[in-house]
């Protein structure tokens, strides 16, 4: 039993550790590409095998997998309900803080978000205001944002991506002119799946490809 717990613990400290994200090394591979992915509000709520009525089964697992197969280090996980968006950005940003400190290149990580998670990372922009570090925001902006959460401001490389049937996510040029902090760039993708809000519970390629280029540097998406 003393072996088992034992066994416990040191894959719990794993997954933390994982999770946080700090390198203790001093000299950290510079061409490795990290990713915090903030899940969406449902995945918060509900047991992951939980289906929405409308939209199903959030893919969260599958959504890591994705960016893992393609070598990118993951860092997420599964929030407690009612989190406040706020106080969770402000934890992320102290990560991506240490990282920095650790030497890892700013252009090297990447925050992607959706829905709820979008705002979160929204805050992280505003938060760590590193014009170099990327983002991607994925159905989190509506016009009523400006006046309701006026206090984000876009900071870095930023990637939005939105679906035409979707009300929780439009066009967000207008947070793009009100924010304050340098933007180094900015690019905004529209998809027309007709899924509305559902489109960002799948790991689909329509959206986690352009994720993949934009944490590869590819602001052009070419």
């Amino acid at each position: 039993m003393n072996q088992l717990l034992k066994l416990f613990f040191a894959f719990s400290l794993t997954l933390l550790s994982t999770f946080a994200g700090f390198s203790q090394s001093k000299t950290p591979n510079k061409d490795q590409r990290y990713i915090y992915f903030l899940h969406n509000k449902f995945v918060e709520e509900n047991a992951l095998n939980a289906a929405h009525p409308e939209y199903g089964k959030a893919e969260y697992n599958e959504i890591l997998a994705s960016f893992r197969k393609d070598n990118f280090i993951v860092f997420s996980e599964i929030r407690k309900k009612n989190t406040n968006a706020y106080d969770y950005a402000e934890k992320i940003t102290k990560q991506i803080k240490k990282q920095l400190k650790n030497e890892v290149p700013p252009n090297k990580i990447t925050v992607i978000g959706t829905s709820k998670g979008g705002y979160i990372a929204q805050y992280v922009s505003t938060f760590l205001a590193n014009p170099d570090v990327n983002f991607v925001f994925i159905g989190c902006y509506m016009d009523t944002d400006i006046q309701e959460i006026p206090d984000i401001n876009y900071c870095g490389n930023i990637l939005t991506i939105y679906e035409k049937s979707d009300i929780y996510g439009v066009d967000a040029t207008k947070r793009k002119e009100t924010s304050k902090l340098k933007i180094n760039h900015f690019k905004q993708i529209e998809l027309n799946t007709n899924l509305k809000h559902g489109f960002l519970y799948k790991a689909a390629d329509n959206w986690i490809v352009p994720c993949k280029k934009w944490a590869n540097g590819n602001y052009d998406l070419n």
